[in-house]
Protein backbone atom coordinates (compact mmCIF):
# COMPACT_ATOMS: atom_id res chain seq x y z
CA UNK A 1 0.00 0.00 0.00
CA UNK A 2 2.68 2.48 1.00
CA UNK A 3 5.30 4.02 -1.29
CA UNK A 4 8.89 2.82 -1.36
CA UNK A 5 9.83 6.16 0.12
CA UNK A 6 7.71 5.38 3.18
CA UNK A 7 9.41 2.03 3.64
CA UNK A 8 12.78 3.78 3.82
CA UNK A 9 11.70 5.99 6.73
CA UNK A 10 12.78 4.85 10.19
CA UNK A 11 10.23 4.97 13.02
CA UNK A 12 10.16 8.48 14.47
CA UNK A 13 12.08 8.19 17.73
CA UNK A 14 9.94 10.47 19.85
CA UNK A 15 6.70 8.81 18.71
CA UNK A 16 8.04 5.47 19.94
CA UNK A 17 9.07 7.03 23.24
CA UNK A 18 5.52 8.35 23.63
CA UNK A 19 4.18 4.83 23.11
CA UNK A 20 6.52 3.44 25.77
CA UNK A 21 5.51 6.18 28.21
CA UNK A 22 1.85 5.41 27.62
CA UNK A 23 2.42 1.72 28.30
CA UNK A 24 4.03 2.50 31.66
CA UNK A 25 1.45 5.12 32.59
CA UNK A 26 -1.34 2.58 32.05
CA UNK A 27 0.36 0.48 34.73
CA UNK A 28 0.09 3.39 37.14
CA UNK A 29 3.77 4.33 37.00
CA UNK A 30 4.63 7.92 37.97
CA UNK A 31 6.54 9.03 34.87
CA UNK A 32 9.35 11.58 35.09
CA UNK A 33 9.79 12.62 31.47
CA UNK A 34 13.33 13.84 30.75
CA UNK A 35 13.09 12.71 27.14
CA UNK A 36 11.59 15.05 24.55
CA UNK A 37 12.80 18.67 24.63
CA UNK A 38 9.48 20.44 25.09
CA UNK A 39 9.76 23.36 27.55
CA UNK A 40 7.49 23.06 30.57
CA UNK A 41 7.62 26.83 31.14
CA UNK A 42 4.61 28.81 29.86
CA UNK A 43 4.74 31.24 26.97
CA UNK A 44 5.30 34.74 28.44
CA UNK A 45 2.03 36.64 29.09
CA UNK A 46 2.76 39.57 26.77
CA UNK A 47 3.11 37.17 23.85
CA UNK A 48 -0.15 35.41 24.70
CA UNK A 49 -1.88 38.79 25.00
CA UNK A 50 -0.64 39.79 21.54
CA UNK A 51 -2.07 36.59 20.07
CA UNK A 52 -5.44 37.13 21.74
CA UNK A 53 -5.68 40.69 20.47
CA UNK A 54 -4.68 39.72 16.93
CA UNK A 55 -7.07 36.77 16.87
CA UNK A 56 -9.96 39.18 17.54
CA UNK A 57 -9.18 41.12 14.34
CA UNK A 58 -11.14 39.71 11.36
CA UNK A 59 -8.40 40.91 9.01
CA UNK A 60 -6.23 38.13 10.40
CA UNK A 61 -8.76 35.40 9.63
CA UNK A 62 -7.85 35.17 5.94
CA UNK A 63 -5.05 33.25 4.23
CA UNK A 64 -1.70 34.67 5.32
CA UNK A 65 1.19 35.60 3.07
CA UNK A 66 3.24 32.57 2.02
CA UNK A 67 6.52 34.26 2.91
CA UNK A 68 5.23 35.91 6.07
CA UNK A 69 3.84 39.31 6.97
CA UNK A 70 6.22 42.16 6.12
CA UNK A 71 6.03 43.31 9.75
CA UNK A 72 7.08 39.87 11.00
CA UNK A 73 9.96 39.65 8.55
CA UNK A 74 11.09 43.14 9.57
CA UNK A 75 10.99 42.04 13.22
CA UNK A 76 13.12 39.00 12.33
CA UNK A 77 15.67 41.16 10.50
CA UNK A 78 15.79 43.63 13.37
CA UNK A 79 16.26 40.85 15.95
CA UNK A 80 19.09 39.29 13.93
CA UNK A 81 20.85 42.64 13.64
CA UNK A 82 20.46 43.40 17.32
CA UNK A 83 21.44 39.91 18.49
CA UNK A 84 24.17 38.91 16.01
CA UNK A 85 25.08 42.07 14.13
CA UNK A 86 23.85 40.43 10.90
CA UNK A 87 22.19 42.77 8.39
CA UNK A 88 19.31 41.26 6.42
CA UNK A 89 17.02 42.53 3.67
CA UNK A 90 13.70 41.58 5.22
CA UNK A 91 11.96 41.32 1.83
CA UNK A 92 14.45 38.86 0.31
CA UNK A 93 16.60 37.40 3.07
CA UNK A 94 13.96 36.35 5.58
CA UNK A 95 11.18 33.77 5.33
CA UNK A 96 8.50 32.77 7.83
CA UNK A 97 8.41 29.10 8.83
CA UNK A 98 5.99 26.93 10.77
CA UNK A 99 8.83 26.21 13.18
CA UNK A 100 12.37 25.39 12.06
CA UNK A 101 11.40 21.74 11.40
CA UNK A 102 9.28 23.05 8.52
CA UNK A 103 12.31 24.52 6.76
CA UNK A 104 14.68 21.67 7.65
CA UNK A 105 12.47 18.94 6.24
CA UNK A 106 11.46 20.83 3.09
CA UNK A 107 14.67 22.46 1.90
CA UNK A 108 16.00 19.24 0.39
CA UNK A 109 13.12 19.17 -2.06
CA UNK A 110 14.41 22.43 -3.55
CA UNK A 111 18.05 21.40 -4.02
CA UNK A 112 18.47 17.63 -3.84
CA UNK A 113 18.02 15.33 -6.84
CA UNK A 114 17.58 11.57 -6.45
CA UNK A 115 20.95 10.09 -5.48
CA UNK A 116 22.55 13.36 -4.37
CA UNK A 117 24.39 13.37 -1.05
CA UNK A 118 23.37 15.43 1.95
CA UNK A 119 25.89 15.86 4.77
CA UNK A 120 24.23 15.47 8.17
CA UNK A 121 25.67 15.30 11.68
CA UNK A 122 25.52 12.04 13.59
CA UNK A 123 24.15 12.20 16.21
CA UNK A 124 21.76 14.80 14.92
CA UNK A 125 18.16 15.92 14.75
CA UNK A 126 16.20 13.20 12.86
CA UNK A 127 14.65 15.75 10.51
CA UNK A 128 17.93 16.15 8.62
CA UNK A 129 17.79 12.54 7.49
CA UNK A 130 14.05 12.22 6.96
CA UNK A 131 13.93 15.39 4.86
CA UNK A 132 16.73 13.96 2.74
CA UNK A 133 14.88 10.67 2.28
CA UNK A 134 11.73 12.50 1.16
CA UNK A 135 13.88 14.27 -1.45
CA UNK A 136 15.29 10.83 -2.44
CA UNK A 137 18.81 11.89 -1.56
CA UNK A 138 21.48 9.92 0.29
CA UNK A 139 22.61 10.83 3.78
CA UNK A 140 26.33 10.92 4.52
CA UNK A 141 26.78 11.02 8.27
CA UNK A 142 29.37 13.35 9.73
CA UNK A 143 30.37 11.78 13.09
CA UNK A 144 30.31 14.07 16.11
CA UNK A 145 32.82 12.59 18.55
CA UNK A 146 33.79 13.68 22.03
CA UNK A 147 37.51 13.79 21.16
CA UNK A 148 36.66 16.41 18.49
CA UNK A 149 34.44 18.45 20.82
CA UNK A 150 31.45 17.06 18.91
CA UNK A 151 32.42 19.05 15.79
CA UNK A 152 32.57 17.26 12.42
CA UNK A 153 36.03 16.87 10.90
CA UNK A 154 35.43 18.20 7.41
CA UNK A 155 38.69 16.77 6.06
CA UNK A 156 37.35 13.29 6.82
CA UNK A 157 34.50 13.63 4.33
CA UNK A 158 35.46 11.64 1.20
CA UNK A 159 36.22 13.93 -1.72
CA UNK A 160 33.79 12.16 -4.05
CA UNK A 161 31.01 12.62 -1.48
CA UNK A 162 31.86 16.28 -0.95
CA UNK A 163 31.85 16.95 -4.70
CA UNK A 164 28.40 15.40 -5.15
CA UNK A 165 26.81 16.79 -1.98
CA UNK A 166 24.11 19.42 -2.33
CA UNK A 167 23.39 20.29 1.30
CA UNK A 168 25.22 20.32 4.63
CA UNK A 169 23.35 20.56 7.93
CA UNK A 170 25.12 21.99 10.96
CA UNK A 171 23.57 22.60 14.37
CA UNK A 172 25.16 24.58 17.23
CA UNK A 173 24.40 24.82 20.07
CA UNK A 174 23.88 21.17 19.32
CA UNK A 175 21.00 18.80 19.81
CA UNK A 176 21.56 16.21 21.25
CA UNK A 177 25.17 16.66 22.45
CA UNK A 178 24.72 20.24 23.77
CA UNK A 179 28.12 21.10 22.24
CA UNK A 180 28.87 24.64 21.08
CA UNK A 181 30.89 25.83 18.08
CA UNK A 182 33.33 28.74 17.75
CA UNK A 183 33.07 31.21 14.89
CA UNK A 184 36.31 29.72 13.51
CA UNK A 185 34.43 26.47 12.80
CA UNK A 186 31.84 28.38 10.79
CA UNK A 187 34.66 29.92 8.74
CA UNK A 188 35.89 26.40 7.95
CA UNK A 189 32.37 25.44 6.87
CA UNK A 190 32.14 28.46 4.56
CA UNK A 191 35.45 27.55 2.90
CA UNK A 192 34.41 23.89 2.54
CA UNK A 193 31.02 24.80 1.08
CA UNK A 194 32.55 27.32 -1.32
CA UNK A 195 35.11 24.80 -2.58
CA UNK A 196 32.49 22.10 -3.15
CA UNK A 197 29.42 24.08 -4.21
CA UNK A 198 27.36 23.02 -1.18
CA UNK A 199 24.38 24.83 0.36
CA UNK A 200 24.83 25.13 4.13
CA UNK A 201 21.80 24.93 6.41
CA UNK A 202 22.58 26.10 9.94
CA UNK A 203 19.98 24.94 12.45
CA UNK A 204 20.20 27.39 15.35
CA UNK A 205 17.10 27.16 17.59
CA UNK A 206 19.04 26.93 20.88
CA UNK A 207 21.21 30.04 20.60
CA UNK A 208 19.33 31.85 23.39
CA UNK A 209 19.23 28.94 25.85
CA UNK A 210 22.72 29.52 27.25
CA UNK A 211 24.45 29.56 30.63
CA UNK A 212 27.40 30.99 32.54
CA UNK A 213 27.54 34.09 30.35
CA UNK A 214 27.98 32.15 27.10
CA UNK A 215 26.58 33.78 23.93
CA UNK A 216 26.26 31.57 20.89
CA UNK A 217 27.23 33.01 17.50
CA UNK A 218 25.23 32.74 14.30
CA UNK A 219 26.65 30.97 11.27
CA UNK A 220 25.82 34.11 9.29
CA UNK A 221 28.40 36.06 11.30
CA UNK A 222 31.16 34.21 9.45
CA UNK A 223 32.60 36.01 6.43
CA UNK A 224 31.09 34.60 3.24
CA UNK A 225 28.28 32.72 4.99
CA UNK A 226 25.57 34.72 3.24
CA UNK A 227 26.95 33.54 -0.10
CA UNK A 228 26.68 29.84 0.69
CA UNK A 229 23.92 29.29 3.21
CA UNK A 230 20.92 30.02 5.33
CA UNK A 231 20.08 29.69 9.00
CA UNK A 232 16.92 28.24 10.49
CA UNK A 233 15.77 29.67 13.80
CA UNK A 234 12.69 29.21 15.92
CA UNK A 235 10.75 30.89 18.69
CA UNK A 236 9.95 27.49 20.19
CA UNK A 237 12.80 27.22 22.67
CA UNK A 238 13.60 30.89 23.20
CA UNK A 239 10.05 31.91 24.14
CA UNK A 240 8.51 28.54 25.13
CA UNK A 241 6.37 28.49 21.98
CA UNK A 242 6.82 24.92 20.73
CA UNK A 243 3.12 24.44 20.04
CA UNK A 244 2.71 27.76 18.22
CA UNK A 245 4.73 26.63 15.16
CA UNK A 246 6.53 29.81 14.22
CA UNK A 247 10.12 30.28 13.12
CA UNK A 248 12.24 31.76 10.36
CA UNK A 249 14.81 31.02 7.71
CA UNK A 250 17.29 33.80 6.99
CA UNK A 251 20.30 34.26 4.75
CA UNK A 252 21.03 33.84 1.05
CA UNK A 253 18.12 35.20 -1.01
CA UNK A 254 18.41 32.67 -3.83
CA UNK A 255 18.43 29.72 -1.43
CA UNK A 256 15.43 31.12 0.44
CA UNK A 257 13.59 31.61 -2.84
CA UNK A 258 14.01 27.90 -3.56
CA UNK A 259 12.69 26.93 -0.15
CA UNK A 260 9.87 29.43 -0.48
CA UNK A 261 8.84 27.98 -3.82
CA UNK A 262 8.50 24.53 -2.24
CA UNK A 263 6.50 25.92 0.66
CA UNK A 264 4.02 27.75 -1.57
CA UNK A 265 3.10 24.34 -2.94
CA UNK A 266 2.82 22.45 0.34
CA UNK A 267 1.35 24.90 2.89
CA UNK A 268 -0.49 28.19 3.13
CA UNK A 269 1.70 30.08 5.57
CA UNK A 270 1.59 30.92 9.27
CA UNK A 271 -1.62 32.24 10.86
CA UNK A 272 -1.28 36.03 11.01
CA UNK A 273 -2.27 36.20 14.68
CA UNK A 274 0.64 33.91 15.54
CA UNK A 275 2.94 36.17 13.53
CA UNK A 276 1.70 39.18 15.53
CA UNK A 277 2.51 37.28 18.72
CA UNK A 278 5.96 36.48 17.34
CA UNK A 279 6.54 40.17 16.64
CA UNK A 280 5.72 40.87 20.29
CA UNK A 281 8.23 38.20 21.32
CA UNK A 282 11.09 39.40 19.12
CA UNK A 283 10.51 43.12 19.63
CA UNK A 284 9.39 43.14 23.26
CA UNK A 285 11.25 42.83 26.56
CA UNK A 286 13.72 39.95 26.75
CA UNK A 287 13.64 39.51 30.54
CA UNK A 288 11.58 36.36 30.02
CA UNK A 289 14.45 34.76 28.09
CA UNK A 290 16.97 35.53 30.82
CA UNK A 291 14.58 34.24 33.50
CA UNK A 292 14.08 30.97 31.64
CA UNK A 293 17.84 30.50 31.29
CA UNK A 294 18.25 31.03 35.03
CA UNK A 295 15.71 28.28 35.68
CA UNK A 296 17.35 25.91 33.20
CA UNK A 297 20.79 26.60 34.64
CA UNK A 298 19.63 25.62 38.13
CA UNK A 299 18.15 22.43 36.73
CA UNK A 300 21.34 21.71 34.79
CA UNK A 301 23.42 22.10 37.93
CA UNK A 302 21.18 19.80 39.97
CA UNK A 303 21.12 17.10 37.29
CA UNK A 304 24.83 17.21 36.47
CA UNK A 305 25.80 17.21 40.14
CA UNK A 306 23.51 14.28 40.85
CA UNK A 307 24.73 12.23 37.90
CA UNK A 308 28.34 12.87 38.87
CA UNK A 309 27.60 11.67 42.42
CA UNK A 310 26.29 8.47 40.84
CA UNK A 311 29.62 8.01 39.08
CA UNK A 312 28.79 9.23 35.58
CA UNK A 313 31.21 11.34 33.52
CA UNK A 314 28.95 14.24 32.61
CA UNK A 315 30.12 17.64 31.32
CA UNK A 316 28.03 20.69 32.23
CA UNK A 317 26.65 22.13 28.97
CA UNK A 318 27.09 25.79 28.07
CA UNK A 319 23.85 25.86 26.10
CA UNK A 320 20.63 23.99 25.17
CA UNK A 321 18.46 22.28 27.75
CA UNK A 322 20.07 18.89 27.20
CA UNK A 323 22.65 16.84 29.06
CA UNK A 324 24.50 14.24 26.95
CA UNK A 325 25.73 11.37 29.09
CA UNK A 326 27.97 8.45 28.10
CA UNK A 327 26.70 4.94 28.96
CA UNK A 328 27.64 1.41 27.91
CA UNK A 329 24.47 0.57 25.96
CA UNK A 330 22.03 3.40 25.33
CA UNK A 331 18.94 1.32 24.50
CA UNK A 332 19.43 -0.96 27.49
CA UNK A 333 20.08 1.98 29.81
CA UNK A 334 17.01 3.90 28.63
CA UNK A 335 14.78 0.82 28.87
CA UNK A 336 16.04 0.08 32.40
CA UNK A 337 15.29 3.60 33.60
CA UNK A 338 11.80 3.57 32.13
CA UNK A 339 10.79 0.05 33.12
CA UNK A 340 12.22 0.06 36.65
CA UNK A 341 12.02 3.71 37.69
CA UNK A 342 9.58 5.47 35.38
CA UNK A 343 12.28 7.83 34.09
CA UNK A 344 12.25 8.73 30.39
CA UNK A 345 15.54 9.56 28.68
CA UNK A 346 16.33 9.45 24.98
CA UNK A 347 18.72 6.76 23.68
CA UNK A 348 21.46 8.31 21.58
CA UNK A 349 21.20 5.76 18.77
CA UNK A 350 17.93 7.39 17.77
CA UNK A 351 19.93 10.41 16.59
CA UNK A 352 22.26 8.41 14.34
CA UNK A 353 24.89 5.70 14.55
CA UNK A 354 27.39 7.92 16.39
CA UNK A 355 24.84 8.40 19.15
CA UNK A 356 25.40 4.88 20.44
CA UNK A 357 26.93 4.92 23.89
CA UNK A 358 25.02 8.01 25.05
CA UNK A 359 21.64 9.04 26.41
CA UNK A 360 20.12 12.49 26.36
CA UNK A 361 18.44 14.08 29.37
CA UNK A 362 16.16 17.09 28.80
CA UNK A 363 16.04 19.53 31.70
CA UNK A 364 12.47 20.49 30.92
CA UNK A 365 11.02 19.44 34.27
CA UNK A 366 11.12 21.23 37.66
CA UNK A 367 14.07 20.84 40.00
CA UNK A 368 12.02 18.73 42.40
CA UNK A 369 11.31 16.15 39.67
CA UNK A 370 14.95 16.10 38.62
CA UNK A 371 15.97 15.46 42.23
CA UNK A 372 13.40 12.67 42.42
CA UNK A 373 14.82 11.13 39.23
CA UNK A 374 18.32 11.16 40.75
CA UNK A 375 17.01 9.45 43.91
CA UNK A 376 15.29 6.77 41.86
CA UNK A 377 18.50 6.17 39.93
CA UNK A 378 20.45 6.00 43.17
CA UNK A 379 18.40 2.94 44.13
CA UNK A 380 19.41 1.11 40.95
CA UNK A 381 22.62 -0.73 40.17
CA UNK A 382 23.70 1.33 37.16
Amino acid sequence: MYSTRMSNLPPYLFARIDEMKTEQAKKGVDIIDLGVGDPDLPTPPHIVAALCAAAQDPDNHHYPSYAGMPAYREAVASWYHKRFGVTLDASKETLALMGSKDGITHIGEAFVNPGDYVLAPSPGYPGYSTGTLFAEGKVHEMPLLRQNNFLPVLDNIPKNVARSAKLMFINYPNNPTSAVAPLSFYREVVDFATDNGIVVVSDNPYSEVAFDGYRAPSFLEAKGAMEVGVEMHSLSKTYNMTGWRIGMAVGNAEILAGLGRVKTNVDSGVFNAVQHAAIAALSGPQDCVREACTIYQERRDVLVSGLRELGFDVPAPKATFYVWMPVKDCMSFAATLLNTSGIVVTPGIGFGSSGEGYVRFAITRPVERIKEAIERMRRLDL
